[in-house]
């Protein structure tokens, strides 16, 4: 039974490294990697951004498998505008950062640690909690969360359509998520190069790169607002939601 399960499991994390390079995904994570000076720190806000993917899959995603439960248009539909709204969040607030930054005439978007020992050009969390790796973690946490709240649907339905047993569906989703997790470890070591090395050596371009990642999570936010709330109906009477 396992030897005959072996390649759907396999195939359930080779999908998985390949779901980490969703536009969504990757806009997200470069846009957190793009404060990054550090290779390790990187990688700890990949896992993590996979770990609340993945969690949030298997609670969902089990509860469809399971349960049978049904997921609603509109509720699907409201489900993937969260990432949306919060591609657009997440791109102002680093905006915001860089412009604050900018006014401040610091050499990097980054916040800076000054003689005087406080950091300037950042928002009150990031100086209250800023040092804390709990703190670090727990963003990219959140956030990926909320895009597995978006594609927990479209998963476990693919998986209804490939595995009759719930349990190796568990499974399935269960390296679906561990291969979500190596995927997006692998984006972000490779994201936090760039980012890493013009900090060091390059302020305006660095924080032209975070600028840059911070707008395309804002333009691309809104062009999925758009879709889910116009193109797809979601504040109509019919709307119109297929998962993927």
């Amino acid at each position: 039974m396992i030897a005959s399960a072996f390649p759907l499991l396999l195939l359930g994390f080779s999908l998985g490294i390949r779901h980490a390079t969703d536009a969504d995904h990757v806009i997200a994570v470069a846009t957190i990697v793009s404060r990054v000076r550090s290779l390790g720190v990187a990688l700890l806000i990949g896992a993590m951004w996979g770990l609340g993917h993945t969690v949030t899959l298997m609670l969902i995603g089990g509860g469809i498998l399971l349960f049978g439960l049904v997921v609603p248009p509109h509720v699907g539909l409201a489900m993937e505008l969260t990432v949306a709204l919060m591609l657009i969040g997440l791109g102002a607030y680093h905006l915001l950062r860089i412009y604050r930054a900018v006014r401040r005439g610091e050499p990097q978007a980054q916040a800076a640690e000054h003689h005087d020992g406080h950091r300037h050009g950042v928002g009150w969390a990031d100086r209250v909690f800023g040092g804390s790796r709990v703190y670090v973690s727990l963003r990219p946490l959140l956030i990926g969360v909320v895009h597995g709240v978006a594609g927990s649907a479209a998963v476990a339905l693919l998986v209804l359509t490939t595995v009759h047993d719930p349990r190796w569906g568990l499974g399935y989703i269960a390296l679906f998520g561990a291969g979500t997790i190596a995927g997006m470890m692998l984006i972000t070591g490779m994201l936090a190069v760039p980012f890493a090395y013009t900090s060091a050596r390059f302020g305006g371009m660095h924080r032209a790169l975070g600028a840059a990642a911070a707008l395309l999570s804002v333009g691309f936010g809104l062009f999925l607002a758009y879709d889910i709330g116009i193109g797809s109906g979601l504040f109509t009477a019919n709307p119109q939601w297929t998962p993927g």
